[in-house]
């Protein structure tokens, strides 16, 4: 191990605020904080929306624990001139996967199997998979060749098993296949189950052999269903007994109820020169509060607030606690927090771990993305988190926009300028 990366995690062993949970900083109490810097954060924010280039965003920031920024600016829905507010509740789409992971690491802390078991051990159709070979575009039939490794945990979290993302894969073909077959692969209001869909899945021939490469994939919505069979509870309610409830994330969800689901931000798009509401697509918006709910998709399906994350975001700087509730070690966390995927990602600031990117030398070399060790990962309708462990600070900036922009760029501006806030 690195000697710089060794220092870094051990923050997250000898963490002095293993017992830290959220709470306001006050006007007077900005300790290592910047107000100045502050002032200048919130003034690009506030000129972006009123430039219109995004209709509105709840934005946050936490240092040691204190939060010394929450704010709440422009519209949560254009056409109703509805206001933002502080606790709006917004897709989190891919920010979903983190959560997952840690519902996976909680089992395998128990003992319920090794990081490297073949999926097949738990979900018998991923035995012998296949990798694509050939493809015709007139009928969409393929052949395919054996992988000669088979799918395993750690592929799974790390998207390295081969598995596709079909309506949003890179490769042409691979949209087609699944879409085929029926695989859900984001968000939905039908009656279906994540068990279904990923038996389907299973099916499927993979982008590449496992290990090979990094392939951003549905792994997460894999390992969900594995958390259904390991736990023998619902995925839901797996998350909300071991994860939600001890934190105190009251507003984390796949699905609202009725006293949530009026602080769901719409989905915005521009078009003809003004946001509109996003149309029924491949998926309808509305997902989250209408329609079966019974969809819990590991990869993409949670919505939440700023703050709840945030505190999910807390417990990984606190070693694993918060607010007196043990979710993980810190010596998961040290694993967790390790690259995991060597140089697949190539060389351009960030590895992958087990549930985060993190910023590598590289990327503190380039600048703008924060120190090293920060983790991060964003979602599909444009929200975005960081943690630093050095620091001990993070940073969250939520919006709901998908399909064409406006010139949005408070989502770089917002990272580069919380690390410039730190004393």
């Amino acid at each position: 191990m690195k000697p710089i990366l060794a220092i870094i995690l051990l923050v997250f062993l000898l963490n002095p605020l293993q017992a830290q949970i959220l709470s306001p900083a006050g006007n007077n109490s900005l300790t290592g904080i910047s107000k100045e810097r502050i002032n200048k954060l919130d003034a690009m924010l506030e000129e972006a929306v009123s430039r219109q280039q995004v209709p509105g965003l709840v934005a946050m920031v936490v240092k040691d624990g204190k939060i010394v920024y929450h704010e709440a600016k422009g519209l949560s829905d254009m056409a109703f001139g509805k206001k933002m507010e502080k606790n709006s509740i917004f897709r989190i789409a891919s920010q979903t996967k983190a959560i997952t992971s840690t519902a996976v690491m909680i089992l395998w802390e128990e003992g319920k199997f090794r990081l490297d078991d073949p999926i097949s051990k738990f979900i018998s159709e991923f035995k012998n998979p296949q990798v694509l070979q050939n493809f015709r575009y007139g009928d969409t039939t393929y052949t395919t060749k054996p992988s000669s490794k088979e799918i395993t945990i750690r592929h799974l979290l790390t998207h390295t098993s081969g598995l596709g993302y079909g309506v949003i894969d890179g490769d042409e073909r691979m949209k087609m296949i699944y879409h085929k077959a029926g695989v859900v692969d984001l968000f939905t209001t039908e009656n279906v189950t994540i068990g279904e869909s990923v038996k389907r899945l299973a099916k499927l021939p993979l982008h590449h052999e496992p290990g090979a490469k990094y392939t951003y994939s549905e792994g997460l919505d894999v390992l969900g269903y594995l958390v259904e069979i390991i736990s023998g509870m619902p995925f839901d309610v797996f998350l909300k007994e071991r994860i939600f409830d001890p934190l105190g994330m009251n507003d984390t969800r796949f699905y609202l109820n009725e006293a949530q689901a009026p602080r769901l931000v719409t989905v915005h798009t521009r078009k003809d020169n003004q946001w509109v509401s996003f149309p029924v697509t491949f998926y309808d918006p509305d997902y989250p509060k209408t329609g079966a709910k019974a969809f819990f998709s590991g990869g993409a399906g949670l919505s939440s607030t700023v703050e709840d994350y945030a505190k999910f975001l807390q417990m990984y700087l606190n070693g694993g606690i918060y607010n007196g509730k043990r979710i993980l070690s810190p010596t998961t966390i040290e694993t967790i927090m390790t690259n995991q995927v060597g140089d697949l990602l190539g060389d351009g600031g960030k590895d992958y771990g087990l549930a985060f990117g993190l910023v590598d030398a590289k990327g503190v070399q380039v600048g703008g993305i924060g120190s090293l060790g920060t983790f991060d990962w964003g979602g599909y309708f444009n929200t975005q988190y960081f943690a630093a462990p050095q620091e001990k600070l993070i940073g969250l900036i939520f919006k709901q926009t998908s399909g064409a922009g406006n010139g949005d760029e408070t989502g770089w501006k917002f990272r580069q300028m919380v690390f410039t806030l730190v004393e």
